[in-house]
């Protein structure tokens, strides 16, 4: 069956997608943990894959059966690209193809891509056209509120939808504030009152509180940063929102109850990537897991410089 945004069991709950995190082996652990949960590739160029990259290709990877509805998140500013990347998207079996116009990056703003987006409201849209023309999974952007002022959101996103976005995640910063300050979701809640399609919030989710607190009149939430060490909120945010029943699952286990999961993600990083590979990448996950008792500091760095998933279950089996 196709995926739709429109037709997605409401309200949507979705990992954000994060260069440098969101690899196959967080997605399917997240989806093993939350399956409710729509998951997106990190971002990828459309020049890469227009150009047949074989390293961006192979990050297009994924598990049909796990990680389904599957949306792979492209950044780029040839629409003619588009055109091509998107049909190699389509044919790999993605549900989705989202595009990426709020990333904040110097370098790649600096190419156009990105949030400079925002302040090339036609060539956002051809690129929409584009993609939309290319294939007939759905097409849906990622955004921020403005540039540096809030007041173009409204217009920029009606001309996405006109140009044939299927659905907008709207990250409640503009570009000038990169990560700084809070997240602000009135001019979320304006947008989806002038728009037809799916709007789904971003921006500041790091409990199921948040998220129920913030959803507001939109479709849904998309969380980020706020899984970093504890991948447990996005079950908890499914069911807060879904059941009105605000639990905090993480809050009642302690550190040796996450050990199995917490192998569990490893286990997977090194199926698809190789041992070696997937313990030094798996650092960046240790340093966000690793915390919140006694001797969690010592144990930190002891695990910072395994190369053996035997090893870091040997480490973590000592906490008790």
């Amino acid at each position: 069956m196709q995926f739709s945004w429109k037709d997605t069991a409401k309200p949507i709950v979705a990992l954000a997608p994060m260069a440098g995190v969101t690899d196959a082996s967080y997605r399917q652990f997240i989806k093993l943990l939350s399956p409710e949960t729509i998951v997106y590739t990190e971002f990828l160029s459309t020049d890469a894959i227009h150009f047949g990259a074989k390293k961006t290709l192979k990050m297009m990877s994924f598990d049909p059966e796990l990680e389904h509805p599957f949306i792979v998140q492209v950044f780029g500013a040839e629409p003619e690209h588009f055109l091509t990347a998107c049909k190699v998207i389509e044919q790999a079996g993605a549900a989705g193809i989202d595009i990426n116009m709020g990333c904040p990056a110097a370098r790649v703003v600096s190419s156009c891509h990105g949030s400079a987006l925002i302040r090339e409201p036609k060539l956002a849209q051809d690129i929409v056209a584009a993609a939309k023309k290319a294939v007939k999974i759905p097409v849906s952007v990622k955004t921020r509120l403005g540039w540096d002022r809030v007041d173009t959101l409204i217009n920029f996103c009606k001309g996405l939808e006109e140009a044939g976005a299927d659905a907008l995640s709207i990250h409640g910063r503009r570009y000038c504030d990169k990560f700084t300050g809070k997240a602000d979701w009135t001019p979320i809640y304006e947008l989806k009152k002038e728009v037809n399609i799916p709007v789904i919030g971003n921006g500041d989710i790091m409990s199921a509180q948040d998220a129920v607190d913030r959803i507001g009149n939109l479709d849904g939430v998309m969380v980020g940063r706020g899984t970093f060490g504890n991948p447990w909120l996005m079950p908890d945010i499914v069911h807060a929102l879904r059941n009105k029943n605000i639990l905090s699952t993480v809050s009642t286990m302690t550190f040796a109850d996450k050990v199995p999961q917490i192998l569990q993600h490893c286990e997977l990083a090194v199926r698809i990537k190789g041992e070696e590979r997937a313990m030094l990448e798996m650092r960046r996950h240790f340093s966000s897991y690793v915390k919140g008792f006694d001797g969690a500091k010592e144990l930190r760095v002891k695990l910072l410089t395994v190369t053996k998933l035997e090893d870091a279950a040997k480490l973590l089996s000592t906490v008790s």
